[in-house]
């Protein structure tokens, strides 16, 4: 019998030291950039990689005092390559100054791409949070083994946050972007992020030998591939409450919305707009509703 998945219990209880060089395992220091917000919740988590060699991950965004935090931090070791797992602009606006002013390379998973084309009529709702012009020098592979610095990892393809997301192994720690993280379920956006490919790159990281994960924002998971579980059970519940809301008469997204999240404030009920459309379109696919799309907006039905 499979075991139970247990419960999702998002942790946030968390002291980030802002600015500080914290060591979460050997090889691995974290420093906090300080772009608080309701959607990044204590900021975007940086790491330095390695002991007499670094790699930078997620250098975070352009903000004088982090990019001296980040200096600091490094003190003085050569640096072998700046790397993102994704390209939101909290992980990447300072990349290339960075890269440019340590003269170093920059990699991560190739341009900032759609995971779909854009429907007739349609806008990527966070087109403003995406480095569309950032170029890698090397772009990196699925299941390729990579050393930068001193520690050896492994590029693990994550791709549903966003359509280039990258997640590092280094032995059994997973640095997990923002695929996985502790604080809170990760935010599915259509078109630039996709719910089938979120759900497959769970499963991904779940077969992975990592049992921690570090994410980039939050602190550490101790049982990554148990959390991971308990998330996608989480997002398995929720279409199941989008298609009762539908079969209930919500035909909206808001109105789908408002049925799940009667009750939370502005932030989470926008963020939650964006996750139930990326719900919807995944439901579409396997046939259990049915969208009209049009200048108004998506008409919804539950097929029977």
């Amino acid at each position: 019998m499979a075991s139970p998945v247990p419960a999702l219990s998002f942790d946030r209880d968390f002291d980030p030291q802002t600015g500080r060089a914290v060591p979460v395992a050997d090889g691995i220091t974290r420093i906090t950039a300080p772009n608080a917000s309701p959607y990044t919740f204590t900021g975007t988590n940086s790491f330095l990689l390695g002991h007499e060699r670094l790699a930078l991950v997620d250098p975070g965004p352009d903000d004088p005092v982090h990019l001296a935090a980040l200096i600091d931090g490094i003190g003085g070791r050569p640096v072998d390559a700046i790397m993102l797992s994704h390209t939101h602009r909290d992980h990447s606006a300072s990349a290339s100054r960075l890269a440019r002013d340590l003269g170093v390379p920059l990699w991560f998973g190739g341009k900032h791409r759609l995971s779909r084309p854009l429907r007739r009529f349609e806008r990527n709702p966070i087109r403003n949070s995406c480095d569309w012009d950032l170029v890698p020098d090397r772009t990196l592979i699925d299941g390729e083994t990579i050393t930068a610095g001193d520690v050896p990892l492994t590029v693990h393809a994550t791709p549903g946050h966003c359509a280039n997301h990258l997640a590092f192994s280094a032995g059994d720690i997973l640095l997990s972007g923002d695929h996985v993280m502790g604080w809170n379920s990760t935010l599915v956006s259509v078109p630039d992020g996709s719910m089938a490919d979120y759900f497959a790159s769970l499963d991904k990281v779940i077969a992975l030998p990592c049992r921690q994960y570090v994410p980039a924002h939050g602190g550490p998971i101790v049982d990554g591939p148990a959390y991971a579980a308990a998330l996608k059970a989480h997002r398995q519940m929720r279409n199941q409450q989008v298609v009762a809301a539908v079969r209930a008469g919500a035909r909206t997204v808001p109105a789908i919305v408002a049925a799940i999240y009667p009750a939370q404030p502005l932030p989470v009920r926008r963020a939650a707009r964006l996750t139930i459309t990326a719900h919807v379109e995944y439901l579409e696919g396997l046939g259990a509703l049915s969208v009209s799309r049009g200048l108004l907006g998506m008409r919804i039905s539950a097929d029977t």
